[in-house]
């Protein structure tokens, strides 16, 4: 498979890197930026409503599974709660936030996660993550191509 849109589009899936590594990702197979940022973003976007509808089931299922994976999901619970501050200080914001922040521990990833813990319905916490993705994606093709010099 030799597609640099979709192998770019696939990175954006992947927790932890996200659109971080996929956008410099795209860019180095020889996407042109528009096509790269929208291959990320739309990949980024794609375990948005999965892990906000499914994530507590998920979770559940794996603590009757594993005891010692019922653990790495209570760690990841407590990450998550441990980022909801931002969330219930600026609501909704706070998410776009959360999400748009290209840093790690930060993410569509971690704001789903924060979303479904919190109980924020899909269809209002769905589109602030998707606006988190975009901002996000925005600022990393900026660094990614040099308009924005991050180590000068």
């Amino acid at each position: 498979m030799d597609n640099p849109f979709l192998h770019t589009l696939m990175m954006a899936m992947v927790p932890v890197v996200e659109l971080r590594a996929a956008i410099p990702l795209g860019l180095a197979l020889g996407l042109e930026p528009a096509a790269c940022y929208v291959a990320a973003v739309i990949g980024n976007c794609i375990p948005i409503p999965f892990i906000i509808l499914l994530i507590e089931h998920v979770f559940a299922l794996v603590r009757r599974i594993s005891a010692r994976f019922g653990a790495l999901v209570d760690k990841l619970e407590r990450r998550a709660a441990e980022k909801s501050d931002v969330v219930q200080k600026y609501a909704l914001w706070g998410l776009v936030i959360l999400v748009a922040i290209p840093l790690p521990g930060t993410g569509a990833w971690t704001g789903s996660l924060v979303a479904a813990l919190m109980n924020i319905p899909l269809r209002k916490s769905g589109p602030a993550c998707v606006l988190g993705v975009i901002i996000a994606g925005i600022i990393v093709m900026a660094v990614s191509t040099g308009v924005i010099a991050v180590f000068n």
